[in-house]
């Protein structure tokens, strides 16, 4: 069955729906002239009145039409299906997506029509084992979650591993990459005495992106002296510019505050690489299928549905992790509204189709807007690919850590191409994504001696065949104590980390 005829009977089906539910019509005609506002200080009370009642509306509808969340794993011998019927509200579509891959979810299918008032989603997920989702903490957490009482839970922050909190501080970092950056950042928040507890950083198209979370090294807590903070900002800043205020480079993005924003790191992430136009210049592309750094170029395609005023989106790219959030994300941050969707990502290609609208419910509108759409989509998808051999780290937190990590990263000629640092319970949970200088695979050796220095037990690689057995005990547990061997290794000079 084709998707438009998929499209049809869901909108009988919803249709059926509000036969079921009661239609509520608010004529704001009715409202006496008497109350018309005869002066400004008439139209503000006028307005925030006409705002309460807008957040009233809103509130009676949810009561009157309440989230309904159905899971069920017997529908389906190899996933767990669940289905979602809701009030609509812009947005909504990636709150459940949210949701879903927050908790390490795979989402294999999914049928999304959210036209009119109504929104219906039905997705197919798995674990991350490929299983059914039979934990009932994490199927209740999806029932409260996205069902009728969310108020009283959901702001977990799972992508930089804590809670919502005031006790450390954020930054905000954006640049040019370039050799050696990371392990430079790093040194200077060590000297600043702040201590990396979370981060996560990007790399794509020569551009570098991060969201650190850093505590004070006395205090454990934020850094909240205004001095100081503008002396981190500062440094950071000069950092990134490389010791160079040349006008031919972007000017670097640095901010510092003592709390979270409201977004979460990756939706951060994927505003501050927006920000900095990484989805420039894609005519670098060396082949019909690889761009200049070798990553492989999704397909998208956009196209009008005239006569029923849609703009297409078709996607085919390899599946990973994440990728339907970060499709979803673009969208709905471009201020697109998406009406109805067809997801299928059973096998290692995903196959994405949305049908979008403006808020004023136009399509896109110009060749130059196609063209846009298709760039920050394709930028989208790539910015979080792993590139390289995965690298995890695990061991006692202290400050310093992971400046001295990066470092002997550097220093072995090592390039990061993604981190994820994350400290729980006093422990160290670091992800590093590597390739050599030239961006090309590790060579077994190379991570072989890095493993020796660091500890054979602490840092494990995941993927390839570079996994060595440990050759001594000292290798085991040096990194446990603090303690580096000698910096025997050969410094190739500056390498991008």
């Amino acid at each position: 069955m084709s998707f438009e005829e998929n499209l049809c009977q869901t909108q009988s089906t919803v249709s059926n729906c509000d036969r079921l539910t009661p239609e509520i019509s608010i004529d704001h005609q009715s409202i006496p002239s008497s109350n018309e506002p005869t002066n400004e200080s008439d139209m503000d009370v006028c307005l925030g009145y006409s705002y309460h009642m807008d957040d009233e509306i809103a509130k009676f509808i949810r009561r009157v039409n309440p989230p309904r969340v159905v899971i069920d794993n017997e529908v389906c011998n190899n996933v767990t299906v669940i289905k979602v019927d809701s009030a609509n509200k812009h947005g909504i579509l990636l709150e459940v997506v949210q949701v879903l891959t927050d908790l390490n979810l795979t989402i294999k299918k999914a049928y999304i029509s959210s036209d009119g008032g109504w929104f219906m989603d039905v997705f197919n997920v798995t674990d991350q084992d490929g299983n059914k989702v039979t934990d009932e903490i994490v199927l209740e957490y999806i029932r409260k979650s996205l069902g009728p009482d969310d108020s009283s839970c959901y702001s977990p922050r799972s992508t930089i591993g804590v809670k919502q909190s005031v006790d450390f501080t954020v930054i905000e970092l954006t640049g040019t990459d370039r050799p050696g950056l990371l392990s430079e950042l790093c040194a200077v928040l060590t000297d600043l005495q702040c201590n990396v507890v979370n981060a996560e950083i990007w790399t794509h198209r020569a551009k570098a992106a991060a969201v650190l979370q850093v505590t004070d090294e006395e205090t454990c807590s934020a850094v909240t002296d205004p001095e100081r903070l503008s002396q981190i900002r500062k440094l950071l800043g000069y950092v990134l510019t490389g010791g160079s205020r040349s006008r031919r480079s972007r000017e670097p993005k640095t901010t510092v505050s003592s709390s979270l924003d409201e977004t979460y790191a990756d939706r951060k992430l994927h505003q501050l690489m927006f920000a900095d136009r990484d989805y420039d210049e894609w005519e670098n592309s060396v082949g019909d299928d690889e761009d200049k750094s070798g990553r492989v170029i999704p397909d998208v395609d956009v196209s009008n549905l005239h006569d029923l005023d849609y703009s297409v989106v078709m996607i085919k790219c390899k599946d990973r992790p994440k990728l339907l959030f970060d499709t979803v994300f673009t969208l709905t941050d471009m201020k697109y509204v998406v009406s109805h969707a067809s997801i299928d990502a059973e096998g290692p290609e995903a196959y994405q189709e949305y049908y979008i609208r403006h808020a004023d419910g136009s399509p896109v509108k110009s060749e130059a807007e196609r063209q846009r759409v298709i760039k920050c989509l394709k930028a989208a998808i790539q910015r979080r690919v792993s590139e390289g051999l995965k690298l995890e780290l695990c061991t006692s937190d202290r400050v310093g850590l992971l400046s001295d990590v990066t470092r002997i990263f550097r220093e072995n000629s090592l390039t990061v191409t993604r981190a994820e640092v994350k400290t729980k319970g006093g422990k160290a949970l670091n992800t590093f994504y590597v390739k050599d200088a030239s961006g090309h695979q590790v060579d077994a050796k190379t991570i072989d001696a890095i493993r020796q220095v660091i500890g054979q037990t602490i840092l494990k690689v995941k993927g390839g065949n570079t996994e060595a057995k440990p050759s001594s005990q000292e290798s085991q547990t040096g990194f446990l104590f603090g303690v580096f061997k000698s910096r025997s290794f050969v410094n190739f000079g500056l390498i991008r980390s």
